[in-house]
């Protein structure tokens, strides 16, 4: 299986009264571990805003309209506060941009011991402000175990390669395609599904009756060259021993599933 490699649209926060020097830090320090990491990355140049950050309207129309033009390669957005940022800017980069993909927030964390105006970053606070704005705009996110965190931590690596993993599974579900065999038992209320809501999440659902499965795939013979190569995938991920019967049925009904009875699973 090829894992195809995982690109962010990230969002620099930043707010006008609060230390500019340390938003340039902060792009800085986000670059440096997502390229450690091979992570591609979509962001506002230096050029297109000050510092490259979302700050005001301007900003997230500039913002949103670059996510736009790479909609089809952004898995995810990383929204990273250096200082506390601005919360209707940045959700509103997001808003506009019409992306339905995970969303990471990550806050700075303040030195205590440097709570001076020239390197105070609040982000603490800001963090909440534009946490509360996404979920006004019904824009699910991702927190970090901690409030607050470093981005050249370890935490934080460890933080960004679980919502990387996040992204493929978002992204790999949303295209899925489902093979249901069969109706669900009538006693078990406890398996039904419904496959609208599915199909609201771009998850579609393709069905077959059981007999339509179960009649073909029992004149299966058990030498069959293609079903012995079933088997033998089956046996790679699972324990067979004790169940030869059942095993070679299931060899022979998993490669009538895939092959013969319902093409469009394929």
């Amino acid at each position: 299986m090829t894992v195809h490699r995982t690109t962010l649209g990230v969002i620099i926060g930043n707010r006008d009264f609060f230390p500019d020097h340390l938003v340039a830090e902060g792009r800085r320090d986000i670059l440096a571990v997502l390229g450690a990491l091979g992570i591609g990355v979509v962001i506002l140049s230096e050029e297109m805003t000050k510092l490259g950050a979302v700050e005001t309207w301007q900003d997230a129309k500039k913002c949103a309209a670059l996510f736009k033009q790479h909609s089809d390669q952004i898995d995810g957005i990383l929204i990273s506060l250096p200082n506390f940022g601005d919360e209707k800017a940045v959700s509103e980069a997001v808003k506009l941009s019409g992306l339905r993909v995970p969303i990471l927030v990550q806050a700075y964390p303040d030195d205590l011991d440097q709570l001076v105006p020239s390197q105070r970053r609040d982000a603490y606070c800001g963090k909440i402000s534009v946490c509360n704005n996404l979920y006004q705009y019904g824009l699910p996110f991702t927190l970090s175990e901690e409030h607050t965190v470093h981005p050249r931590t370890e935490g934080f690596r460890a933080e960004l390669e679980r919502f990387i993993r996040i992204c493929r599974v978002v992204k790999g579900m949303r295209s899925a395609r489902l093979g249901a065999v069969g109706a669900r038992p009538n006693a078990f209320n406890t398996t039904r599904y419904s496959e609208k809501i599915l199909q609201d999440f771009g998850i579609s659902v393709q069905t077959l009756d059981l007999s339509d499965v179960l009649g073909p795939a029992s004149r299966l013979p058990n030498e069959d060259a293609r079903v012995n190569e079933r088997l033998d995938r089956v046996r790679t991920y699972v324990n067979t021993r004790g169940v030869p019967g059942v095993v070679q049925f299931w060899g022979r009904l998993w490669h009538n599933r895939v092959n013969l009875s319902c093409p469009q699973w394929t």
